[in-house]
């Protein structure tokens, strides 16, 4: 293999790996100093000059011409004058010679070894390009293609034909995908491994959903609704706080669309995921107000040092405000950033005769009482009143644990 053919199929190979021009020529470059130092120790006293479009590569070594019994005819960059004048008798002590050197004079083997070893530069630095563009990338929502569905992963595609991986932990759990399907998904982590990089992609993170709504709602696109919070239970429920900076524009009602028309592509995208769109404001009692939607919240007492908020709520309200499975009331606690209680307002006149649960603690562990606030329960007669089937329904205690509640605080009015 010539020059020409060893240049003009490098150079084609780094063409179709997107390789510019002047990276081209430092990869080849490198190569050729490198075969130059193995045979000649050193490429100080050396020219290379590479034309990777016609494949012309010129390498030419240059020497200061010295008297035979100089002691510097052992330095790299000297030449005796009787060896000089092997290439041309006129030659002096004091001038230089300029040599060419010749790829052929490498060695057919070493010539090889050059080519694989442009061909390994292309990719590596084809990796390393990956790495640093996606990286640069985290965040960002991409459309791929699902290339091969695995048990712990799912292989996609981008528009380049780079692999990507969608973890079953980052999947909503009512994705169902199969090899060609389109989907999107965030750029979620970037790293190295061994020298590859391994891109990594989210459709549980809070910023997919944020990047749909950029993506989906014209105002948000252009900056005059920002999205301020989002919190999700991927593939069950979600809130998302929005702000508008033009007076004229209801936030809310620009996301959701003309009958959740808008709203309603991105709940098909994230598979039927429920969304609250509320308002964002920095009055922190109004916020939780609208977090805890759709139920109704008759008075709250906010203490901001323990970050904790203690609401309560008309009787008929507080399965709206807990949610099915604590949702709704998880959700709105991450929205404000608090751990919201809730408690049944009492109507009617007070009930004399009724105990708080607190005053049970010495018998009831504490985390079993905090339980039975979190679904708004907040005295033995409510807890009584409500029954077992609802209680192991509503909460999150075992049947044993409630019968064993249920005892004690019959024991106290009986």
């Amino acid at each position: 293999m010539n020059s020409a053919e060893l240049i003009a199929s490098f150079a084609d190979f780094a063409r179709e790996k997107n390789i510019d021009r002047p990276t081209m020529i430092k990869i080849l470059e490198d190569v050729f100093r490198t075969m130059i130092r193995k045979k000649y120790g050193t490429d100080e006293n050396f020219d290379v000059i590479i034309n990777p479009d016609n494949g012309d590569l010129e390498m030419f070594r240059t020497r200061e011409i010295v008297d035979d019994d100089s002691e510097d005819i052992w330095d790299y960059d000297k030449i005796p004058l009787a060896d000089a004048k092997k290439i041309e008798k006129d030659f002096e002590v004091g001038e230089e010679v300029v040599e060419e050197v010749k790829l052929e004079d490498f060695g057919r083997r070493v010539v090889q070894t050059a080519r694989q070893t442009l061909i390994q530069k292309v990719k590596d630095m084809e990796k390393e390009l990956l790495y640093y563009r996606y990286k640069d990338q985290v965040g960002e929502l991409l459309t791929v293609e699902v290339y091969q569905v695995l048990g712990r992963e799912i292989i996609c595609l981008d528009a380049q034909g780079n692999e990507l991986s969608l973890p079953r932990d980052q999947q909503i759990p009512r994705d169902r995908f199969k090899k060609g399907d389109s989907t999107k998904a965030v750029i979620h982590k970037v790293e190295m491994n061994n020298g590859t990089p391994k891109i990594t992609l989210s459709r549980t993170s809070p910023v997919f959903l944020e990047r749909l709504f950029e993506q989906e709602i014209p105002e948000v696109t252009d900056g005059l609704i920002m999205v301020r919070r989002v919190v999700r239970e991927p593939g069950e429920r979600a809130k998302v706080a929005v702000e508008s900076y033009d007076d004229r524009i209801d936030p809310v009602g620009a996301c959701v669309g003309m009958k959740g028309s808008r709203i309603h592509t991105i709940v098909r995208e994230m598979n039927n995921e429920k969304i609250d769109v509320i308002n964002f404001t920095d009055n922190i009692e109004l916020l939780i107000a609208r977090a805890l939607s759709p139920a109704k919240i008759s008075r709250m007492s906010i203490h901001k040092d323990d970050k904790r908020v203690s609401a309560w709520l008309k009787p008929d309200q507080i399965s709206l405000a807990i949610g099915k499975g604590g949702q709704n009331i998880k959700l709105a606690g991450k929205l404000v950033g608090m751990e919201i209680d809730v408690f049944r307002e009492t109507e009617g006149p007070v009930d004399d005769d009724d105990v708080e649960l607190n005053e049970f603690s010495d018998e009831i562990e504490q985390w079993v009482i905090d339980e039975f606030h979190r679904v708004g329960l907040d005295t033995a007669k409510s807890v009584i009143a409500m029954g077992k089937e609802d209680l192991v329904r509503r909460t999150e205690l075992e049947e044993e644990t409630i019968d064993e509640v249920l005892d004690i605080l019959r024991q106290e009015f009986d």
